[in-house]
């Protein structure tokens, strides 16, 4: 995952003086000497890395830091808020109009994941704003660019206006038309790449921009490329005065330098990560919640937000009220499994929990695949097995059987029976919560942490997580 090498190396370097009660000269350079190396080894680029340390060891050598309670918190303070501001401070999101079409017009390199970023782009604009998208094909030189979009646009139901191989500029004219006729409130042009940078590619992206006069003008940038991503976003801005960068390949095995360095050589602000293969794969970036994930500090509010979108609250309060009724079977089980996965893998989702960033090579060796054979065992019941789970219990015949019929062992559906147990002992230890409890809960939600322990395999299992 990207940032996976910076963050273990800025950890250890803080980790180094956070348990001290007294800081010197000597420890901050020590410290400082391991962040350089991190952020070299990420790839960020020179400038922003001597810019970086200068302002962290300026700040933290100040008297109030050194002589101060709790000085080695104070300093991974100053640490979290210079990663922010390196990387833009504030979450800067797309500029809609109030009234008519917002036109959005994308440029990148070939091979930055542009096209597809477009089609993350139009299903989180269409689910999150509720608008109504069409794209726009003015790749005409890249095989294939054309016929991708439009595969997209049936996948994702969006629109797709294209004319075969002719002018971008006649199609990018022609296709406003047809929104502007039929109502559309958004429009993504996707203009081609180059393997460079060279004078007839920007005169016909300045040709396309004169023509559509787009709100926002949005640079891809694969986040593999490393500080050269600066340096190229610098190029586009200055002849098309971009407004913003989307990152894309985040997922990949990226050293991070790429976001690390946009911002503050070229200007353009980070407004979107692309993070994965699937197409809801896309969010907003957030430099606050980056940095506090780079720094092991987890992210609850991304994960609250992806609970919000991916879970719908009937649903979700429906399974609590069978959960507390004691009437939770199989079937409710299968249900929640499939909850969890829309909200991604479970690695991801404890990647956002504060404090898991020291169990990150157990969290990547978490195995989504047991979702898929619990749900395989379930699948092998009868309705009626399913619905009262009490008949498996009482029935080695019963497991048996099921366990034969989804191809596996015994020992694999009683796991499956005890995370049904699991769930049913939380919801009942809840049920007998008073109020005075649960507003204690919901203040310090830490003091449910006991009895929700990850547990780290021994033995062969030795670095992955057992639930």
């Amino acid at each position: 995952m990207a940032f996976d090498s910076l963050s273990s190396r800025l950890q250890m370097a803080m980790r180094r003086i956070t348990g001290k009660g007294k800081l010197n000269e000597t420890d901050i350079d020590e410290m400082m000497r391991e962040v350089r190396l991190s952020l070299l080894e990420a790839d960020v680029n020179l400038k922003v890395i001597r810019q970086f340390t200068n302002n962290v060891k300026e700040k933290a050598l100040g008297q109030k830091i050194l002589s101060g309670l709790n000085p080695g918190q104070q300093v991974v303070k100053i640490v979290f808020d210079e990663l922010k501001r390196i990387m833009g401070d504030e979450t800067e999101g797309i500029s809609y109009k109030v009234n008519g079409m917002t036109v959005i017009m994308t440029v990148g390199l070939q091979g930055s994941g542009k096209t597809t970023a477009i089609g993350k782009m139009g299903a989180f604009i269409r689910k999150t704003e509720k608008k109504k998208v069409m794209f726009i094909a003015a790749d005409i030189y890249r095989p294939a660019a054309i016929d991708q979009l439009v595969t997209l646009g049936k996948q994702l139901d969006i629109f797709v206006y294209e004319e075969g191989l002719i002018k971008a500029q006649t199609i990018v004219k022609n296709g406003l038309k047809h929104a502007q006729a039929n109502q559309f409130d958004v429009v993504i042009i996707d203009t081609a790449g180059r393997l460079n940078i060279d004078k007839e590619m920007m005169q016909e992206l300045i040709d396309v921009k004169e023509i559509a006069k787009p709100d926002e003008i949005l640079l891809t940038v694969d986040a593999m490329t490393g500080q050269v991503a600066a340096s190229v976003a610098q190029s586009f801005h200055e002849q098309l005065n971009t407004t913003g960068a989307i990152i894309t390949k985040l997922d990949g095995d990226t050293r991070g330098g790429a976001a690390l360095s946009i911002r503050e050589i070229s200007q353009i602000p980070i407004k979107f990560a692309s993070n994965g293969e699937k197409m809801d794969a896309f969010e907003v970036f957030h430099p606050e919640r980056m940095a506090s994930r780079i720094l092991g500090m987890g992210d609850m509010l991304t994960l609250i937000e992806s609970a919000t979108q991916n879970i719908d609250e009937d649903e979700a309060m429906g399974m609590m009220e069978k959960l507390m009724s004691g009437t939770y079977n199989y079937n409710d089980l299968l249900k929640q499994f499939k909850m969890i996965k829309r909200m991604g893998s479970i690695s991801k989702i404890l990647g956002f929990i504060p404090g898991m960033g020291k169990y990150k090579e157990a969290i990547n060796n978490v195995d989504d695949k047991q979702f898929e054979k619990m749900s395989v065992l379930i699948h092998s019941m009868t309705e009626e097995e399913r619905r009262n789970p009490k008949l498996v219990d009482d029935s080695s015949r019963r497991r048996s059987r099921i366990a034969k019929g989804a191809g596996m062992e015994v020992s694999d559906l009683n796991r499956l029976r005890q995370a049904l147990d699991q769930q049913k002992a939380m919801a009942k230890q809840m049920s007998k919560m008073n109020e005075k409890d649960l507003s204690s809960i919901q203040s310090n939600p830490n003091k449910l942490m006991p009895q929700q322990k990850v547990k780290k395999g021994k033995g062969k299992n030795k670095g992955q997580f057992r639930f």
